[in-house]
């Protein structure tokens, strides 16, 4: 109830019929963007739902199920948080350009930007750098807009043109301009230096004792300079620390940033795109500290595929993109939310009243 009122179920007729405008859109914007990846030679592809692992950065969480094998055995089995794991398998069998409209799922997430299953566009070019990668993202943000006929993204009283240049800022100049951060300072290697951050962060947000250096760096970002991004235009947060590099590799210059980027429109994160990483053994070793990592903070860890890790020791250089596609769709058709964008919302659940 919303005072006397009663909350429409998603299938009441007045409901859907509010919601058709923004589904219609969703349906522009998915044709125009499949547009654009066939004019540039890439195919779509399907890959796989349930895996093995569903990922294994340390915040990610994901449903799990299990499969009846046919001698009659159970499996474990999880629904993907992302389609990277298998779309790099693809690079590595020799695909080149590849995209996927895929539907993946996350627990813990729900709100005004977040659902527990909704759809990633993902893609990848082989043999191309990851600036590749952000120029195509950038155009794919003003196809959205040009399907749907907006001139300009709104959330939250902040407003951004999706068709102007973007603003290009790595995210050591974004602390230091928002926060008085000097990041670099406190990244020694790709290692983060805990105690200098903690420091230097000190006043600027709440540091707890049993913070890691990412803990740190991640309340400065959310309070202090993700509001700050994407207003006016697009911003393009680039030179990720390496202590945050994720699937990224580190640039060959400076080990103390990796090629990751992520693009910003009303202070709403629309995309996080790698320079890919092809180290077989630092990715492993990656992957095995986050998952202590998670084990430590909320007593689980997922398995490691070890497919997915033969498979990138074979990829060659690549750069890809996975961009929140109801996200997208939200800024485009002018929606407040992302359940307004999508044509059913999780099982069991109404929509709120505006």
């Amino acid at each position: 109830m919303v005072g006397d009122k009663p909350i429409s179920p998603f299938w009441s007729r007045s409901r859907h019929l509010d919601r058709r405008p923004f589904l219609q859109a969703r349906g522009a914007i998915a044709g125009a963007l499949r547009g654009f990846f066939a004019e540039q030679g890439f195919i779509e592809v399907e890959t796989s739902v349930l895996q093995v692992s569903p990922g294994n950065e340390t915040h990610l969480h994901a449903p799990r199920t299990e499969i009846l094998q046919p001698d009659g055995t159970r499996a474990s089995r999880y629904l993907r948080t992302s389609p990277e794991f298998a779309c790099k398998k693809l690079l590595a069998a020799g695909e080149e350009r590849i995209f996927e409209f895929a539907r993946v799922f996350r627990d813990r997430e729900r709100g005004d930007l977040h659902l527990p299953e909704f759809t990633m566009l993902e893609w990848y070019r082989a043999g191309a750098p990851y600036a590749a990668i952000m120029a195509d993202t950038v155009v794919v943000i003003a196809r959205a807009a040009q399907a749907t006929g907006i001139r300009a993204f709104s959330f939250r009283g902040r407003t951004a043109d999706p068709f102007a240049e973007p603003e290009l800022l790595t995210v050591a100049g974004a602390f230091e301009r928002f926060a008085g951060i000097d990041l670099l300072s406190t990244i020694s290697g790709s290692e983060g230096n805990r105690a200098a951050l903690a420091e230097a962060a000190g006043g600027k947000v709440r540091v707890a004792g049993d913070d890691t250096w990412s803990d740190i760096f991640s309340k400065v970002l959310v309070e202090h300079v993700e509001p700050k991004l994407g207003q006016g235009r697009l911003t393009i947060l680039f030179e990720y620390p390496s202590p945050e590099a994720a699937l990224a590799r580190v640039k060959a210059d400076d080990p103390r940033v990796a090629e990751r980027f992520e693009v910003y429109a009303c202070g709403v994160e629309l995309a996080n795109g790698f320079g890919e990483l092809t180290d077989a053994g630092e990715q492993r070793k990656r992957f095995t500290e986050s998952m202590a990592e998670k084990q430590r903070r909320y007593g689980e860890a997922y398995p490691l595929d070890e497919d997915f890790l033969a498979a990138v020791a074979e990829m060659p250089e690549a750069s890809g993109v996975a961009l929140g596609f109801d996200r997208l769709v939200m800024l485009a058709s002018g929606a407040s939310r992302v359940d307004q964008v999508v044509w059913t919302p999780p099982a069991n659940e109404t929509f709120s009243e505006e």
